[in-house]
């Protein structure tokens, strides 16, 4: 079984924003691959579908996103002590340019709370994260900037890089990490951009 997290603060206030984009990534899987609703807890929302003939859970965090762990550790507990074959976060990262993906099979959470969260719930930095930029706006708070909807242009760029982002999500599936990020980390900027 694969776990496939997006990254998202809860309530209609939040859908849209620019934090929120990790998850606008699970809910576009989760048309693609028919994904049928699976578990509701306080701490998350779970949908199962199959890929690549592979098992497949997309988890959506009902916590916020500084709490996130608190989600993907649920999870965990409710299967009992095996661990997903597969763990991907998809989370925005507001030092990436916009519209550009960035793949990895571990690393640090780069300051981004709910990566960060999810480290230490896990008690380890070794689970691949998509990170989608958001750019930052120049003299605005990070915080104001991924809180707030993205308009025009922007808002098309990002729409075209969660598509982007889902096929590198199913790249991940059938052929792994290192097959997704050659194919994705190098060109996003130019498919974004021809969107």
């Amino acid at each position: 079984m694969h776990l496939v997290v997006g990254l998202r603060n809860p309530g209609p206030d939040y859908a849209d924003t620019r934090h929120n984009l990790g998850w606008w990534v699970v809910e576009r899987l989760a048309r693609r691959w028919s994904a049928r609703p699976h578990e509701r807890t306080a701490a998350y929302r779970s949908w199962i579908a199959e890929f690549a003939e592979r098992p497949v859970t997309l988890l959506e965090p009902l916590t916020y996103m500084n709490v996130s762990g608190e989600a993907v550790r649920t999870w965990r507990e409710h299967r009992g002590p095996e661990a997903p074959d597969g763990l991907l976060v998809i989370a925005d990262d507001v030092y990436l340019p916009v519209g550009l993906l960035r793949l990895r099979p571990s690393g640090a959470s780069g300051g981004h709370k709910g990566l960060e969260n999810i480290e230490q719930e896990l008690g380890t930095r070794d689970y691949a994260r998509l990170r989608i930029g958001v750019g930052a706006a120049e003299g605005s708070k990070l915080a104001d900037h991924v809180l707030a909807e993205p308009e025009g242009d922007e808002r098309r760029s990002l729409e075209a890089a969660a598509d982007l982002a889902a096929d590198a999500v199913e790249v991940w599936m059938a052929q792994g990490i290192h097959s997704a990020m050659n194919r994705f980390n190098r060109k996003a900027t130019k498919e974004v951009s021809e969107s």
